[in-house]
């Protein structure tokens, strides 16, 4: 398709050829996207359960980070972690093969979805009535017992539903790792504009995608949403 009007010049047909370029930066998005999600969850986690504990040192640690997380830019966060932490000697070296920058990339990403998705889990426990903690410790469980049975399975409805948004979201932030020379679907932008000499195009391709993407798994999730919620009422 090519539209000239008042001397505008947009050709889609042109980035036809690379669709398999667009398609391998999509799947390499979902991959690391899910990667950080899955990262950021096992860091929520345990912040929570600090935010949870008794000793208030881990406590304050625990809020701290949540609140410097949450009040600062996602570019400086990833900027700390790319270019300064080599500045003061710590460098994040090679792993299974991936390159240093995705890993340092991932883990930024993971530190900043881990403060989020600490405060859905947050969120998720407090959600369920206290008196049902206080049922199960008056029938013999332990405080762990009680959270394991009693709590988790009745936080996990309102939890779940919450870490998809947060992978949703992650999926459009993630883009900004194309700044750092990161393969995903943003830097295929770069690729393909160095090939053909246009820019509007493939930011148009990738757009879509990052909408297709969007709206399967908002699909997806909102489905998955809607039996958990039938099965709860059944």
């Amino acid at each position: 398709m090519n539209i000239l009007t008042t001397g505008i010049n947009i050709d889609m047909s042109s980035m036809l050829p690379y669709m398999d370029l667009f398609f391998k930066g999509a799947l390499l998005t979902l991959a690391l996207s899910l990667v950080t999600v899955l990262l950021g969850s096992l860091i929520g986690f345990l912040t929570t359960l600090l935010r949870r504990s008794r000793f208030k040192v881990l406590n304050t640690i625990a809020k701290i980070y949540v609140q410097v997380i949450r009040g600062t830019p996602i570019l400086i966060q990833l900027m700390l972690i790319r270019y300064g932490l080599p500045e003061i000697g710590i460098h994040i070296p090679n792993l299974f093969g991936i390159d240093a920058k995705i890993i340092a990339c991932i883990l930024a990403l993971a530190i900043n979805s881990g403060a989020y998705v600490c405060e859905i889990f947050r969120s998720g426990l407090n959600s369920v009535d206290k008196g049902q903690n206080e049922a199960a410790r008056s029938l013999g469980l332990t405080s762990k017992q009680a959270m394991k049975l009693v709590i988790l399975p009745q936080a996990i409805k309102t939890i779940l539903p919450a870490l998809g948004n947060e992978y949703i979201t992650m999926i459009k932030e993630s883009s900004i790792i194309s700044y750092f020379g990161v393969f995903d679907l943003t830097y295929t932008q770069t690729i393909v504009k160095s090939l053909t000499y246009r820019t509007f195009e493939p930011l148009i391709v990738i757009a879509f995608f990052y909408f297709v993407l969007t709206t399967m798994l908002t699909t997806v999730l909102g489905y998955f949403e809607r039996r958990m919620n039938k099965d709860v009422k059944n």
